[in-house]
């Protein structure tokens, strides 16, 4: 594998976001970054205002559940896994207003890791990994939070 085909992964795997998430195309969801252990999602602003002309709170939700799953999901199809991912729990706080275009981010919540989570998937055809996503705001302080735990199951 080349230093570029986790980037083009994530590429192909936003695409097919785009593709089979009505929500997500509404948003204008882009893939922005993805180094195998972060990924940021780019939104503009405009298809996810609300009455106030800042970020409406359900974007921010839904592009930072968005993130994960994508991370989550990438590090699964790296490995030739097949799977069904979906979010089984999540809490968000929102820090402060968002009034430009914005990223959703996600990487592994401190104390997860990817080694537990597969040889628990190898294990027993399914695991959960718990992971931590921002969407960063003014002067280095995230705008808001979404703690998760995405499940993922074997199909089949």
């Amino acid at each position: 594998m080349t230093t570029t085909a986790p980037h083009a992964q994530a590429l192909a795997l936003a695409d097919f976001i785009r593709r089979e998430i009505p929500l997500a195309r509404a948003m204008d969801l882009r893939l922005e970054h993805y180094d195998g252990d972060r990924l940021g999602l780019a939104l503009p602003l405009a298809p996810n205002v609300n009455d106030k002309g800042c970020a409406f709170g359900g974007s921010l939700v839904s592009a930072m559940t968005l993130a994960g799953w994508a991370l989550v999901e990438l590090a699964l199809r790296q490995r030739g896994e097949d799977c069904d991912v979906f979010v089984a729990e999540s809490g968000v706080r929102y820090l402060q207003p968002v009034w430009n275009d914005f990223l959703a981010e996600a990487r592994l919540a401190d104390g997860a890791g990817w080694a537990t989570f597969f040889d628990t998937l190898a294990a027993r055809g399914k695991a959960r990994i718990e992971v931590a996503c921002e969407v960063p705001g003014t002067d280095g302080k995230p705008a808001a939070v979404l703690e998760a735990r995405f499940v993922a199951k074997r199909r089949g």
